[in-house]
């Protein structure tokens, strides 16, 4: 079974459902609220999980309700939460989500607990870490846990992934402690400063981006694919046609399928259509967790895709 460890947030979301995004001031009514379980953490951990890895998670969660609950349900999906620690001082971390007709969304956070995480809190799980094959981590948690966690995976031996979402500064340092970097359009623009507009521009963004150390640069585009760089080439692999209802949790889904894959031994040309087919799933369905789907069904979408030719 694949061994992936996640260093991330974990958050409870509520999603209003509506006909479309509102523009600043304005108030669009009319729309279905829905409360699950989000945090890109822990929304890659309970993606891996689903596609057949075993997967322990490290994070921080409040001494509340919400926290509880987090800390059930990840439990009850498989996942080892014994690095999930607990903290009084703050709320569990919150997730203001509004989604469109065509599955747009704008999302707010308040991180609460994510940002009590400490190195010497994370660092007590340091087991978790030796004991992966892959370690994920995402930048909703304070910037000096992720460099402790990729720089400590790395000595341990295991491929790490880093998912610099949301947008932030990092250094070359960070990167290149990277052995695959996932960013979105906006992410990769953000990092390299170059505009990511079409496949052109995201080869470019991803050259600029694998000079800087990681070993791959993942440049997600949506509707258009993924554009894979590394130092000396660069691939695109094509988005799988699916009508999409609420893009949220996409980008973790393709994060955690990419994980599994990767820890299961398997090469970029098998772990990407893994990874692309988890996040075209995802946006079938609406919410961050409740999307996420399982092995059987991505196998089912691949071979359907497969029989359709």
């Amino acid at each position: 079974m694949p061994r992936v460890t996640v260093i991330g947030s974990a958050n409870v979301d509520f999603t209003v459902a509506l006909a479309r995004l509102p523009r600043p001031g304005e108030t669009v009514t009319g729309g279905t609220l829905h409360v699950n379980h989000g945090g890109k953490g822990a929304n890659q951990a309970v993606a891996a999980r689903r596609l057949g890895a075993d997967v322990r998670m490290v994070g921080c969660v409040g001494q509340d309700d919400s926290g509880e609950r987090i800390r059930r349900g990840l439990a009850a999906e498989g996942i080892d939460v014994t690095g999930l620690a607990s903290v009084g001082d703050a709320a569990t971390g919150t997730a203001l989500i509004a989604v469109d007709v065509e599955g747009r969304n704008q999302i707010a956070v308040a991180p609460g607990a994510n940002h009590r995480l400490t190195v010497e809190m994370a660092s007590a799980h340091e087991a978790a870490l030796a004991w992966a094959q892959v370690v994920l981590c995402q930048l909703e948690v304070p910037l000096p846990v992720v460099r402790w966690a990729l720089l400590t995976a790395r000595r341990r031996g295991a491929t790490t992934v880093l998912n610099p979402a949301p947008a932030a500064p990092l250094g070359d340092d960070i990167l290149a402690l990277a052995d695959y970097l996932t960013p979105n359009e906006g992410e990769a623009a953000a990092l390299s400063g170059r505009e990511v507009r079409d496949l052109d521009s995201a080869r470019e963004a991803g050259a600029s981006l694998a000079a800087r150390g990681p070993g791959h640069v993942l440049i997600t585009l949506g509707g258009q694919g993924v554009m894979v760089v590394e130092r000396d080439r660069a691939q695109h692999f094509a988005a799988f046609p699916v009508t999409p209802v609420d893009t949220t949790a996409a980008g973790d889904a393709f994060g955690g399928g990419l994980a599994v894959g990767l820890a299961a031994g398997g090469t970029l040309e098998q772990a990407v259509p893994l990874a692309c087919a988890t996040a075209a799933l995802a946006c079938t369905r609406r919410g961050a967790q409740d999307s996420l789907p399982h092995r059987d069904d991505v196998e089912r979408f691949l071979q359907g895709l497969r029989s359709s030719r």
